[in-house]
């Protein structure tokens, strides 16, 4: 039976390590904030003090955490868990980074005979409470099957897009389009509200209209409301995440001039004091604009 790591107990993570658990894997886990690892210990799963100790003897070692800076800090240094994965294991990246770190990740992983997936999800934290996720996965074939006991644990689909990088690519196409749909829901929302309309009928038509996403529909009555703290997805990760799809466009050549505006709404409701709010409240920037 195949030994777990799972390294940062966020949002996302918390579920994801719930369903490993629930699978009957074996689970070490490390978090930086150690006390928030203490309710899976109750459940069976190994509390570790660094990612070192906790990929010792994993076969499997999953990431899930905010940002390249923290990817970075679990993964390298003499506490990280590249210091102690074993030969042969299968490093997962599931967190939302740069194609640069993804790349430079698993060429560390390479030289120390690792193999590595990239594999970020889709999904809410209700998704991935309920192992619900879908993993947008780059790397070989092989290497996704040898895994696939623990990912199968967490998701609901295994998508390989391609080679290392192309699950990463995926993920940012998927939330630069999320961070435009949700910035022009706002620019919307701000007009009718400005304009004087009923804001139940203006929600009731978007809902059921043409522009009515699965974003948009999850997004506009929190924006009618005012309310963002159950926070489903952050709204500085969504201003990373737009910053690494704009880095990946210009590597590519691809102009990007929504997202580029998007990015800066989300800028501004950042410097109202809505990094940890759900990314619904991007429309504050508007509100609040004097």
């Amino acid at each position: 039976m195949q030994s777990i790591a799972l390294l940062g107990l966020g949002v996302m993570g918390h579920g994801m390590a719930q369903n490993i658990l629930k699978a009957g894997l074996p689970l070490a886990v490390y978090n930086r904030t150690a006390a928030k690892a203490a309710p899976l210990a109750a459940q069976g799963a190994r509390l570790a003090p660094t990612p070192r100790e906790a990929a010792h003897d994993a076969a499997i070692i999953i990431a899930m955490v905010g940002d390249d800076t923290a990817s970075r800090a679990v993964w390298l240094g003499e506490h990280g868990a590249l210091a102690g994965a074993q030969a042969g294991a299968v490093l997962v990246e599931c967190s939302t980074l740069s194609l640069e770190w993804v790349r430079e990740l698993a060429g560390l992983a390479a030289a120390r005979g690792l193999a590595f997936l990239d594999a970020p999800v889709t999904g809410s934290k209700d998704a991935a409470e309920a192992g619900a996720l879908r993993l947008l996965v780059g790397g070989d074939a092989a290497v996704i099957e040898r895994a696939r006991p623990a990912l199968a644990a967490i998701s609901q689909q295994i998508i390989h897009f391609g080679a290392t990088g192309a699950g990463a690519t995926m993920k940012l196409i998927n939330n630069l389009m999320g961070a435009v749909q949700t910035a022009a829901l706002a620019e919307g929302m701000a007009l009718a509200e400005r304009a004087g309309l009923d804001l139940a009928q203006v929600v009731a038509l978007i809902s059921t209209g043409a522009p009515g996403s699965p974003i948009v529909k999850g997004k506009i009555g929190l924006m009618a409301a005012h309310s963002y703290a159950d926070t489903n997805f952050a709204l500085r990760w969504m201003h990373k995440d737009a910053t690494y799809a704009l880095r990946a466009a210009d590597e590519y050549g691809v102009p990007m001039p929504t997202v580029a505006a998007a990015r800066e709404l989300y800028r501004l409701a950042r410097n109202l004091g809505y990094d940890d709010d759900d990314f619904a409240a991007v429309i504050e920037a508007l509100r609040q604009r004097t």
